[in-house]
């Protein structure tokens, strides 16, 4: 039996997502897979790549032959030089880490501006509130001193 790693489509038109899979080579696309090994979202951005690394390792040792799409992310996530003993094992997988501490810091200081226009809009409703009462006193203390 040949096997392959490949990738099955699932998601929504023009929507897609990947399931990397191994299955017999003879089985449709989004046939039923001997394993799931990973998934991959390409339109995410950086794109999610996630791949089982030890059983990609295993399945690739017992002849697994991966398609040239699945070759390509092997090769991102530094599986296919695991593999193959090359150099960069650790692969160029670009990772949302970085852009979701970003995206945390920039949401952490929206929260604070909003805090901050919360606290002052409370101040100046609270100088609002208290000058209307100070007014009519003063109002009918200035009658009195023209009379």
């Amino acid at each position: 039996m040949a096997v392959k790693i490949r990738l099955k489509r699932m998601g929504k038109i023009r929507a897609p997502y990947y399931r990397v899979v191994v299955m017999d080579s003879r089985t449709k696309r989004d046939g039923r897979a001997i394993e799931e090994i990973g998934k991959y979202h390409p339109t995410e951005e950086p794109s999610l790549i996630d791949i089982d690394s030890e059983r990609a390792q295993y399945w690739l040792s017992v002849g697994a032959q991966p398609t040239e799409q699945v070759a390509v992310l092997l090769k991102v996530t530094g599986d296919w030089q695991k593999f193959k003993g090359l150099p960069g094992a650790e692969g160029t997988l670009r990772t949302k880490d970085s852009s979701a501490e970003a995206q945390a810091q920039a949401k952490a200081a929206a929260v604070k501006a909003a805090e901050d226009e919360a606290e002052k809009r409370k101040a100046r409703a609270a100088e609002a509130k208290a000058a209307p009462a100070e007014e009519p006193a003063g109002d009918t203390e200035a009658p009195a001193e023209e009379a």
